[in-house]
């Protein structure tokens, strides 16, 4: 399997750079029968495009799905399914004159070195944030897929630049955080949090934060243990995603500091079926789904092209220099990452149910 592709049975394959013509997913693995068009991939492009915020980068892209190959009449065939987004507004001239100076925080050196200067270094290739845009569309797909099953999931953002919201009840969370350009479920929260993105934005620098996604509905027993398992496979996909340095299930690190019969979940009765009282284990033991909500919560690092000057070094003549970085970037992508992190998340569930028989060859 390609280095660029993401499952077993429900496979992706991510192509395109952010300045070449084109960025797109090609999805293998998906049943046929199921009713697909552009229609049902556009609005979740539409969730993730720049411009509901003041986080966002000033590049404009349309961002128009178009289906290549894979749907016949209005359904899938089983044959792979090509989907691509054209590139309309890219702006390569800054990044021409800074070439020889890698940007901290970006993979311009490393990817230099590994690939031997043929890497395309314009708005950083194929390690940009360009292409998440070709996951939400595969993720578009799953999303589709899952919904057979009733699977759902919702991610949203609990915390930017220090700012913490509050808990919030996965139902206020389904209700409220596409209300809000940051996608945060705590109102008097996200207002702290853009007064923090606007400060950032005058001082020329970012933000980070974390989002949480909640899986609902997920059946008992996903997972190929040992090391296929559920928060293994997830955990994969979510470090996929640039800017994404950290990863947590459930009580995730907290559960360092407590006892085990803090963090242990007592199972319960509930309804007829097999439940537990707590969700600490974030609805995964041993690797495999317990039918609890599976939670997760990323970490996403403060976007590192800022306008600040930097320390770095130039490769032509290995002396120290000074760079500022010009061009169009995102002061916070947390709002928008919160559909990319959806789309890997319902690609991992497809796969896992596709392994596990769940979803079927043809869908009836």
């Amino acid at each position: 399997m390609s280095s660029s592709s993401l499952g077993k049975l429900f496979t992706i394959t991510s192509f395109g750079e952010s300045h070449g013509r084109l960025v797109g997913s090609l999805i293998d693995g998906c049943p046929a029968g199921l009713p697909l068009s552009e229609a049902d991939i556009q609005p979740e492009l539409d969730r993730r495009r720049p411009g509901a915020s003041a986080a966002d980068t000033t590049r404009r892209e349309a961002d128009q799905a178009e289906i290549l190959s894979g749907v016949f009449n209005g359904f899938t065939t089983g044959a792979p399914i090509c989907l691509v987004i054209w590139n309309r507004d890219a702006d390569s001239s800054q990044y021409e004159k800074i070439r020889p100076t890698p940007r901290p925080g970006q993979a311009d050196y490393t990817a230099s070195v590994r690939y031997g200067g043929f890497n395309d270094y314009r708005g950083g290739g194929i390690f940009s944030g360009r292409l998440t845009a070709a996951l939400v569309m595969a993720g578009a797909v799953a999303r589709k897929l899952l919904a057979i099953k009733n699977i759902e999931i919702i991610a949203h953002t609990v915390a930017i630049g220090g700012v913490n919201a509050l808990p919030q009840d996965i139902q206020a969370v389904k209700a409220a955080c596409d209300r809000n350009p940051l996608r945060c479920a705590d109102p008097e929260a996200a207002a702290k949090m853009l007064a923090r993105i606007e400060q950032a934005r005058e001082e020329g620098d970012s933000l980070g934060g974390i989002i949480e996604t909640v899986a609902l509905n997920v059946p008992v027993g996903l997972g190929e243990p040992l090391f296929d398992t559920v928060d293994g496979e997830l955990a994969k996909a979510v470090l996929g995603i640039p800017a994404i340095k950290g990863v947590e299930f459930g009580s995730g690190f907290s559960a360092a500091s407590r006892y085990g019969s803090e963090n242990n979940d007592d199972f319960i009765i509930k309804d007829g079926q097999i439940a537990t009282a707590t969700n600490n284990a974030g609805g995964i033991l041993g690797g495999i789904s317990t039918g609890m909500p599976i939670v997760l919560r990323a970490a996403v690092k403060p976007t590192p092209s800022i306008s600040r000057n930097q320390q770095t070094v130039n490769l032509n003549d290995m002396t120290p220099a000074d760079l500022t970085v010009l061009g169009r970037h995102d002061v916070c992508i947390v709002p928008r990452a919160v559909v990319v992190l959806e789309a890997v998340i319902a690609i991992t569930f497809c796969d896992l149910a596709r392994r596990a028989g769940i979803i079927p060859r043809v869908i009836a």
